[in-house]
């Protein structure tokens, strides 16, 4: 890296300094697919086929989805190792609280003239 990319990444590193709470929280759950996965779990526990089906997501991003919310501690993985093997997946209490705080983005969204589509996928009002 170069002593001015360095030094212009040091200089945004300092400037986010401030909001590393929120730029934290933004990055643990930053994606679609991860939103989705946190959404389709709002109900309980689901096996990772059952996931596939909820969030229409090809499985090596469902996978990389839901190894990145359990490594951030809003998704906990349960293994149960009768025959056959299943996985389990649901919502940390961390998870459990991020739904209110989605909620409440959501209505800041819909406050703010965003279009919702209509039908079954009107997310987080359903909960």
């Amino acid at each position: 890296m170069s002593a001015e990319t360095e030094s212009r990444q040091h200089e945004i590193e300092k400037q986010n300094a401030s909001a590393c709470p929120v730029v934290r929280a933004i990055d643990q759950i930053g994606t679609p697919w991860r939103m989705n996965v946190i959404y389709a779990l709002r109900e309980g526990e689901k096996r990772f086929n059952e996931l596939k089906r909820a969030t229409g997501a090809r499985s090596k991003t469902l996978s990389d989805a839901l190894d990145e919310l359990v490594d951030h501690d809003i998704v906990a993985r349960r293994m149960e190792e009768d025959a056959p093997v299943a996985v389990y997946y649901g919502l940390t209490a961390k998870g459990t609280d991020l739904l209110d705080v989605l909620a409440d983005l959501d209505a800041w969204a819909r406050g703010w003239g965003e279009e919702v589509p209509e039908g079954p996928d009107s997310r987080l009002h359903e909960t």
